[in-house]
């Protein structure tokens, strides 16, 4: 029991240094980056706003959400609160200004996370199609995967292509170069992970998960997953010559020996260092390695920020 409490003591120090060192590094450089300063007047419009025949692919820092359709995840107040990373529907995570989707799926369809699950993959599916129903030249990148431990829904991928066909912008190299609206009216990139089923070929509507790469830190403290994750993008090619999507993800995770297991109050700890990170990754001269950039409860200033560099990306004022 002592080596326990000895042990926990440690750990609560270990977070409070590294929350501090988050901290002094915000105080001692500021939150300025290219396109700091900017603030979309639409966030459900800003991909148009930016200007479709202007907006190269490959230009876009996508604003994205960690484990996107959680909001009803699990039984409220019981355990909702050890897996739910966002409080809103896909929808109005869109309406926000969302990008990029992270959905995880078990062999019923329905959406879970770990062992908890919440709905059917067809709600996820009706409010994408609502969103795609009310803008014109928004782009969405959606991830979808089998859930560790679980199996492959049966016949996903035709699912996945009688669902959203029309939409379907289809796998190619190519596409990482062209604009917006040269892509348009195709505006879904549709990233099928399946665990066992066979993974999706060359010119095929959806893509493979090679093309949505990341490295998922698992640690509860803040420090260790800002720098970590300065490290492995540091270590990734331009945007401007890379075929594939990489993924940062300003997030914290519960730690089963840690006695915060519940993902708001420990995902808190990096959430508000979202500019922060940008803000080093120009200074430390890889700000043109920034692609996708998820989080937690997404909120209006975490899409700002990445519209923002977006914005001075097709200004010039930032080089991929």
């Amino acid at each position: 029991m002592g080596s326990q409490i000895s042990t926990q003591v440690e750990k609560r120090k270990a977070i409070k240094t590294e929350k501090k060192c988050l901290c002094d590094l915000q105080e001692s450089c500021g939150p300025q980056f290219p396109g700091s300063e900017y603030r979309p007047k639409d966030r459900k419009n800003w991909m148009s706003e930016l200007n479709p025949e202007k907006l190269r692919l490959n230009q876009i820092v996508w604003p994205g959400t960690h484990d996107s359709a959680t909001n009803k995840i699990g039984i409220p107040c019981i355990s909702r609160p050890f897996a739910q990373c966002q409080n809103l529907s896909i929808y109005r995570q869109l309406v926000r200004g969302t990008r990029v989707l992270d959905i995880r799926v078990q062999e019923d369809r329905r959406v879970c996370h770990g062992i908890l699950k919440t709905y059917s993959i067809d709600v996820v599916i009706k409010d994408i199609k609502r969103f795609l129903s009310e803008t014109q030249s928004e782009i969405i990148i959606l991830e979808i995967r089998t859930e560790f431990g679980h199996e492959d829904p049966v016949d996903f991928d035709k699912y996945l292509g009688d669902q959203l066909g029309e939409f379907l912008i289809h796998q190619d190299d190519h596409a990482f170069g062209k604009t917006v609206a040269e892509l348009l009216p195709k505006r879904v990139i549709c990233v099928w992970k399946p665990r066992k089923s066979a993974h999706p070929k060359p010119g095929s509507p959806l893509w493979s998960g090679g093309y949505l790469k990341d490295n998922w830190i698992d640690t509860d403290l803040p420090s260790t997953k800002f720098e970590s994750n300065l490290k492995h993008l540091s270590e990734q090619p331009p945007v401007s010559s890379r075929k594939f999507f990489y993924r940062v993800e300003n997030t914290a995770t519960p730690q089963a020996d840690n006695p915060i297991v519940c993902v708001k109050p420990v995902t808190r700890r990096i959430h508000k260092y979202s500019r922060l990170f940008i803000t080093q990754c120009f200074s430390r001269g890889f700000g043109d390695r920034l692609q996708i950039y998820s989080t937690d409860f997404i909120d209006e200033d975490f899409v700002d920020a990445c519209v923002g560099v977006t914005h001075a990306r097709i200004e010039g004022k930032a080089q991929i």
